[in-house]
């Protein structure tokens, strides 16, 4: 996804520095995220966050969790921001961050985040764009950097190719599934489905009647 640049997007983010993080202010957050949040309760992040449905209505859904919806596009995190912040609000337990998913345990410590959300990623289908998939081994490792032991990480796509993938190189990797944490029709499976909140993306995909691959995956519990 790339969005044309809005006139208004960085005015606002200066604006609002308190709903959003930008690379700087996140770096020198490491390790004190809790602070930014009225509770200290567990902390989830969605990477590539986009025009922040998913991670709204998450946050509205279970006040007992933090959420950081992280995204390296000014334009998709202005407007994610901004449509949260008119419609309900600053939430307590939501904040966003400007960033690159690559450098995450820059901005987080070790065991800082419980859960990782990855929704509808780019898929690079070009092999020598392979490094750039969310799911590749170093994006990956990470992940692993600042979750905890048995933390997770949840994925959604359309892409039949990236969710062979991802499967693959997270099983390669030394994640750990069980039949129950995965989907090859996410909204025909009712057990899956239930408690699903949809992206901007995913309703897309139903409405032209695509299957929605999903996978949970678990760090070992050491």
């Amino acid at each position: 996804m790339h969005l044309r640049s809005k006139p208004w997007a960085q005015p606002w983010l200066a604006e609002h520095t308190d709903l959003v993080i930008d690379q700087t202010r996140a770096q020198a957050q490491r390790g004190k995220w809790q602070q930014l949040f009225d509770k200290r309760q567990p902390i989830h992040l969605e990477i590539g966050s986009g025009k922040g449905q998913f991670i709204k209505e998450m946050a509205k859904q279970h006040p007992d969790i933090n959420y950081i919806g992280m995204e390296i596009q000014e334009t998709a995190v202005a407007i994610a921001a901004r449509k949260s912040f008119e419609e309900v609000g600053v939430l307590p337990n939501l904040r966003y961050l400007y960033g690159n998913g690559s450098g995450v345990e820059t901005y987080f410590e070790p065991a800082e985040v419980q859960k990782i959300y990855l929704n509808f990623s780019d898929p690079w289908p070009k092999k020598r764009h392979e490094s750039r998939r969310l799911t590749y081994p170093s994006f990956l490792r990470s992940y692993q950097a600042v979750l905890p032991a048995a933390g997770e990480i949840e994925f959604k796509t359309d892409n039949r190719h990236l969710f062979e993938y991802s499967l693959l190189t997270m099983l390669n990797f030394g994640l750990q599934m069980t039949p129950a944490d995965l989907s090859l029709d996410l909204h025909a499976d009712e057990d899956k489905v239930a408690g699903n909140v949809e992206t901007e993306y995913e309703q897309k995909f139903l409405a032209k009647g695509q299957p929605i691959y999903w996978l949970r995956a678990h760090l070992e519990d050491k």
